[in-house]
């Protein structure tokens, strides 16, 4: 079969893909490796419509072998031969049938996989253009810290939770005080005992 010579799709292995594609979505990763799998699925697919269109090149001769048997067995009526030969065309006009049915599958189940593809490749899309903007607007968060900073002098701690907490730096960035103050201080004491501390 022409098939077999190109390359077939196992669809537990196209399956194992698309597991491994959503889990590495699952992780935080960076673009580039959601570009990675953008480029794997685009591969897989190309694979299924080469194998699609052999699988449609093979129906069509099939379809022109079956053509061909009902022909001989509306000429071998005409002539009318033998019962065994008879027979024997009908048989194999059957089998033709059968092969066609089951490429018929193969090329439905081979479309369905196509879909499938694309629907994955525009989940990446979109979770590539969303990790673009979280990225941006990171960056951005990052460059309004910076500034609060070097304008205040106060750089502020956010890993500890229960406590109001930070450091006072120069002008280089250089950690030159602590500070703590509990959740409960009144806002303005805050602000009064840090500006004391600048």
């Amino acid at each position: 079969m022409a098939a077999e010579a190109g390359m077939r799709v196992n669809v537990a292995s196209l399956l194992a893909l698309g597991d491994d594609t959503v889990e590495l979505l699952g992780e935080r990763k960076d673009g580039e490796a959601l570009a990675q799998a953008c480029a794997g699925a685009r591969m897989l697919r190309s694979a299924c419509r080469s194998e699609s269109d052999d699988l449609e090149v093979q129906m069509k001769e099939y379809q022109e072998k079956i053509k061909s048997c009902k022909e001989k067995i509306e000429k071998t009526k005409s002539e009318t031969i033998a019962d065994d030969e008879l027979n024997a065309l009908q048989k194999e006009m059957e089998e033709k049938l059968q092969d066609e049915q089951c490429l018929r599958q193969d090329l439905r189940a081979v479309r369905d996989e196509l879909d499938n593809l694309d629907s994955q490749r525009d989940s990446i899309e979109q979770r590539k253009e969303a990790l673009r903007k979280m990225e941006k607007e990171m960056m951005k968060a990052q460059n309004m810290l910076s500034m609060c900073v070097s304008v205040t002098k106060i750089m502020p701690n956010f890993e500890d939770k229960d406590k109001i907490s930070g450091y006072i730096v120069d002008k280089n960035m250089k950690k030159l005080e602590r500070f703590e103050f509990d959740k409960t201080t009144p806002p303005v004491d805050i602000c009064n005992n840090l500006w004391k501390m600048v």
